[in-house]
């Protein structure tokens, strides 16, 4: 096409103007934050005297505030003193700047960024806000811009000052924003980049990101109270565990995402929720059909053309000699961004982008009390990537799947990109609350979900897949973890906070069970005279007579673990190209061959790295926290914590991502298990938690890595939510700004 002919000259005009700014804008070692005026020093002294922070013995901050804004201003002040580097980072990412610190190699997932993140769009979109949100929004940036003025020694990467409007652009509390799956090196190579994008830029593919929750009704409890299992999976260290109440109705509990001001997964006196990843299918790409008018493009929708909209987004990064920057035209349609280009046509990609509504829901969640006010909440369809579990003290319980999902015209393949100029293929509003696949006070007496399908949610009492359109789920089949947690689910009338805890720590790894009677098989199918009969006879004789089950002392586990390891990926592109689980493909398809060679490198591989293949698996499988650097530093030298609990990749619903890294022969982990707790309610509430490593960043903090060995053996404590259980567990009570030690 004629058009397409002239796009590299337009390229060169429209996108990728490289300008060297001068040396007044060279990089420094951070930036240099403001000095406040009077009037700022004013109100931040006087929101600081309406905010308590108490620390318990584990250094987590109980945060209370008159009004919301106040208990808002001390969340973030009680956050940047325990990890201002993970706030920043969060939001320097979140507003497309991270190259002003990391360099020429984050360019292009800035540019990702800017897609969504429109920096006077934001501004704009913060003035026309509600004014209780804009006050929270205010001290949210107060709360910041006080621990820097308080804190000089501190020294900013990127964001000098925080901005109410900030926010909006990082109102989603999850591991990842939807806007992640645009891929990285087809982007740069449609604005002009490179090829080939570092895939630090590109997002890991981590089985263990992912959760855990499940409700238990009264009827199923000793109690005869609702239960409710938070077990968010991310990478170590993505979340701080608070507590924040005001006058206001604030008064929760749970895990809150650095830089912040809402509990994204917890509990209040009254109700909880857990979040976990969703199937849902609620992004969308849109093929665009283009042609060249004047100096412009347009786009062809139904029987017109429309033009093509532009932005302008300047991108700064630094470079040894000194900041510089890129300069970019985002180009779009009614349907979204401009990402790629596929077979002559613009691809561009539609998801969900309601930042302040997303805020607002995130924000009144805390205060529902009940299944009816914590459904009003869902009206507002912005938690686009996960499905939530509930209980409160009146005893429901229930699931929700993906409060985001677009309707649409099922004629169409919708995991495929599709025609932009045909109208058929717009979103028509998105799925009712009732609509969607959802468990609510299922017969049954629990519900789950574990990352997977939502037809076993409730175990019989399951919505039917037959009853709603393909694009509320894609999964294929039931998870590893699904399996599982149906198992410890199931037929249990007698469910307590401790028995909940075991059944979520329980040690039965489903995945093995599947896998491994065919590698036993292959072995029995070999030739007596077959050498590998002899050499891996001692190898299948411990694997013949295993439980399936993970332990620290268990050498199965190690074997199993290197076995699969290596199976999977010898037969991962295939499995991928049959649309089939690795796990399935083993089971159906994998050779005698592919299987004992697995085993014969499993062996290998536990020989060369820890002298024997009868190696425990707690020597292997470590917990080590030597610094808070986000990018983690590990050393066999240095003393670390054996884990029982393995990835989820296996089935296991305690997960724990583990790998060897350079210079290392032991495995580390770095994602899965980040906070888990159980809660109970009923008159009051009573619940236990854990968080991987302590509440703090600081190295040289007492609760940099005193939680450690009650994570790795999956002793919660106690949760001090009352005034009455923390007496006797105060190490500080303060204001913010406050130096002295005001505690008993």
């Amino acid at each position: 096409m004629q058009v397409f002919a002239a796009i590299p000259s337009i390229m060169t005009r429209y996108f990728s103007k490289l300008v060297l700014l001068c040396a007044a804008l060279a990089s420094t070692a951070g930036a240099q934050s403001p000095s406040p005026s009077r009037t700022d020093l004013a109100r931040w002294s006087n929101e600081a005297q309406s905010v308590t922070i108490t620390r318990d013995d584990w250094g987590i901050p109980h945060i209370s505030g008159k009004t919301d804004a106040d208990a808002v201003f001390g969340l973030l002040y009680a956050q940047a003193e325990d990890d201002f580097n993970r706030v920043e980072t969060n939001y320097f990412n979140a507003l497309g700047r991270a190259a002003e610190w990391e360099g020429e190699g984050a360019i292009y997932r800035d540019l990702r960024m800017r897609l969504i993140n429109n920096p006077d769009s934001l501004k704009a979109l913060y003035s026309r806000g509600p004014r209780w949100l804009q006050s929270v929004m205010n001290a949210y940036a107060d709360g910041l811009n006080y621990y820097l003025y308080k804190h000089p020694e501190v020294k900013p990467k990127v964001i000098a000052r925080f901005e109410p409007w900030m926010p909006l652009a990082f109102s989603d509390g999850s591991i990842g924003p939807d806007i992640e799956s645009v891929n990285l090196t087809q982007l740069a190579a449609f604005y002009g980049g490179p090829q080939n994008v570092s895939a630090a830029n590109a997002i890991e593919s981590n089985p263990d990101r992912g959760s855990n929750g499940a409700a238990i009704a009264p009827s199923n409890t000793l109690s005869h109270h609702a239960l409710l299992l938070i077990n968010p999976h991310t990478s170590f260290f993505f979340r701080a565990e608070v507590q924040v109440t005001s006058q206001e109705g604030l008064n929760d509990y749970g895990a809150v995402t650095w830089g912040q001001f809402f509990v994204y997964q917890g509990f209040n006196d009254r109700a909880g929720w857990m979040h976990s990843s969703t199937g849902a299918d609620n992004i969308d790409e849109y093929l665009e059909t283009m042609s060249k008018r004047g100096d412009h493009f347009v786009y062809r929708y139904g029987n017109a053309e429309r033009p093509v909209l532009d932005e302008k987004a300047v991108v700064r990064y630094k470079t040894p000699q000194g900041m510089s920057q890129k300069d970019f035209t985002i180009l779009r349609t009614h349907h979204g961004p401009i990402v790629r280009e596929m077979n002559g046509k613009w691809v561009s990609v539609r998801l969900m982008q309601r930042p302040m509504d997303a805020l607002i829901q995130s924000f009144t969640r805390m205060k529902a009390r009940d299944l009816k006010s914590f459904r009003q909440t869902l009206e507002l369809h912005t938690n686009s990537s996960n499905n939530t579990t509930f209980a409160d003290a009146n005893g429901d319980i229930a699931y929700f799947h993906s409060n985001f999902i677009p309707r649409r015209d099922t004629s169409f393949d919708w995991t495929r990109p599709v025609d932009g100029s045909d109208p058929r293929t717009e979103w028509h509003g998105v799925l009712s609350v009732d609509e969607s696949p959802n468990a609510i006070n299922p017969p049954n007496g629990w519900v789950f979900n574990s990352n997977n399908w939502p037809w076993s949610a409730a175990g019989p009492n399951s919505p039917k897949r037959s009853d709603f359109p393909v694009y509320v789920e894609l999964s294929k089949e039931e998870s590893p973890r699904g399996r599982h947690a149906l198992k410890v689910l199931a037929d249990k009338k007698d469910f307590t906070i401790a028995s909940l805890i075991s059944a979520a720590y329980d040690s039965w790894l489903p995945s093995f069970a599947r896998m491994i009677p065919g590698l036993l098989k292959s072995y029995d199918n070999l030739r007596e005279s077959d050498p590998l009969r002899v050499s891996l006879a001692a190898p299948i004789t411990a694997l013949r007579t295993w439980d399936y089950r993970w332990a620290t002392n268990s050498i199965p586990t190690s074997l199993a673990v290197f076995w699969g390891e290596d199976l999977l990926s010898r037969v991962g592109a295939e499995a991928r190209g049959a649309a089939m689980s690795a796990e399935t493909y083993v089971i159906d398809r994998a050779t005698d061959g592919e299987r004992l060679q697995s085993l014969v490198a499993a062996t290998t591989k536990l020989n060369q790295d820890f002298g024997s293949w009868q190696t425990p698996w707690g020597e292997i499988n470590r917990f080590q926290r030597i610094t808070d650097d986000i990018a983690p530093k590990f050393d066999d030298s240095a003393p670390s914590i054996p884990v029982p609990f393995t990835s989820s990749r296996w089935g296991s619903l305690a997960s724990f991502a583990a790998r060897a890294y350079p210079g290392t022969k032991k495995w580390y982990g770095t994602s899965g298990n980040s906070f888990v707790a159980v809660v109970e309610f009923g008159d009051s509430v009573r619940a236990r938690a854990i968080t991987a490593g302590g509440e703090s960043g600081n190295p040289s903090s007492p609760h940099f890595n005193d939680e450690a060995q009650r994570y790795s053996t999956g002793n919660l404590r106690d949760v001090y939510f009352y005034p009455s259980q923390l007496k006797g567990h105060i190490e500080r009570v303060y204001h913010p700004g406050a130096r002295d030690n005001h505690g008993p």
